[in-house]
């Protein structure tokens, strides 16, 4: 048996921190001295030690790692491993997108960065006969994942893209979490499928769509909303009507640099 401080410089854990794991239930001593009343440890103990510490070190709480402690289940394991897996990689990609948007506010708030004049053009864009999915996502950023499930149907179903492929967003606000977003791709004429997931459906002819290119990343979208808006305040006897649209011409899929994706923004109007 060990001491707590001889069993501290065995595990490498200090002993403040077993005295925690103590108080917590996680890691009792094997027994207490009824003379001295010491913590007594045993090298027995030093694997479910180490447990603890991979749990902690891979983001665990303490009420996670006690409840693991308890359910020994390797299925049970591997799954809370996995959960906790997507949640560190949500977490990274949330704090990637804060980079983002901080270098974005860097260059606005300071005034450094080089204006950008995005030409709004108009234009007349017809009805399609679409494959949609239409879901409601996490956020914005979940869309990714929606493009790959239609990507997968239209694979497994062998069914060919025979032309636009865009985005709708049908919330009438901006909304940062349970977007509302509708994927199309066209298709040929007169197909149909068997699913209910997955629909096909004639797109509404929009006789009026502004229209503005966006170069390189994702990011760089933002300031085309700005530069909409100003262009709709200047011709006030337009207005918008109905759900605004994306294509990403060049996106992930077909360029390395995002200094080359090409984006189109589009939003329905009407004559006041």
């Amino acid at each position: 048996m060990f001491k707590i401080g001889e069993f501290s410089k065995l595990s490498q854990v200090s002993i403040r921190m077993l005295r925690y794991y103590d108080e917590m239930g996680l890691l009792k001593p094997d027994r207490i001295d009824t003379f001295t009343g010491y913590r007594l440890y045993s090298a027995a103990q030093l694997p479910e030690l180490n447990k603890i510490l991979y749990l902690r070190d891979s983001g665990f709480s303490v009420a996670e790692i006690a409840v693991l402690l308890k359910n020994q289940e390797q299925d049970f394991l591997a799954e809370q491993l996995e959960r906790k897996r997507d949640e560190i990689k949500a977490t990274i990609e949330a704090e990637k997108q804060k980079l983002i948007k901080l270098e974005v506010a860097k260059l606005e708030l300071t005034k450094k960065r080089t204006e950008r004049h995005y030409q709004v053009t108009m234009k007349a864009v017809p009805s399609y006969h679409v494959l949609s999915l239409r879901k409601v996502i996490p956020n914005y950023f979940s869309e990714e994942e929606l493009w790959r499930d239609l990507a997968t149907f239209m694979e497994n179903q062998k069914i060919k893209n025979f032309g636009q492929s865009f985005s709708i967003y049908h919330d009438q606000e901006f909304k940062e979490k349970n977007v509302d977003v509708e994927l199309c791709v066209q298709v040929k004429a007169g197909l149909q499928v068997d699913s209910k997931v997955f629909s096909i459906y004639e797109t509404e002819a929009v006789p009026i769509m502004a229209c503005t290119m966006v170069y390189g990343a994702f990011s760089n979208i933002a300031n085309v909303y700005l530069s909409l808006a100003e262009w709709l305040q200047e011709h006030p006897y337009y207005q918008m009507d109905g759900p605004d649209r994306q294509i990403v011409h060049r996106g992930p899929w077909n360029e390395k640099e995002e200094r080359n994706y090409l984006t189109e923004i589009q939003i329905p109007l009407i004559k006041r």
